[in-house]
């Protein structure tokens, strides 16, 4: 089985809404954070450098299971409210793939959601296929080969 990559978001006072909750529009911002660090942190870590060269989103869906409250009782001045977000590979395709999310506040899982995500050609303005190493570095973290 494949490893989901988990990323810990720290909350921010700007995410809230007015009933104290995590505004739903700033899960993508939380979303975007974590697949942000798996495609260009952790995939330059990897020697895979070319993700930051484009990529755009196609589409992006999210299911809301439970409100986020910012929980002011678990900050503290040195450290924020957290949530872990955990990603994976469920479909990639040549010029493709799709990353599955699942948000959690603490053990508790609050939101699932996934995007669509084609390679991209900056210079030329038009899409591109994954290259072996992309398709490589993605296959680590797509159970079942991500067909």
């Amino acid at each position: 089985m494949a490893d989901r990559f988990v990323y810990h978001c720290t909350l921010r006072w700007s995410d809230l809404d007015a009933y104290g909750h995590v505004n739903n529009a700033r899960f993508l911002t939380l979303y975007e954070e974590a697949r942000v660090a798996l495609m260009f942190v952790g995939a330059r870590a990897n020697g895979v450098g070319s993700f930051a060269e484009g990529v755009v989103i196609r589409r992006h869906e999210v299911d809301y299971l439970r409100p986020v409250d910012y929980a002011l009782d678990r900050a503290t001045v040195e450290t924020a409210p957290t949530v872990r977000i955990e990603l994976w590979v469920e479909q990639l395709r040549a010029a493709s793939f799709t990353i599955g999310y699942e948000m959690y506040d603490g053990e508790l899982l609050i939101s699932r959601a996934r995007s669509v995500l084609v390679p991209f050609d900056l210079a030329r303005q038009v899409p591109r296929r994954l290259s072996e190493p992309e398709r490589t570095f993605l296959l680590g973290y797509a159970p079942g080969g991500a067909s």
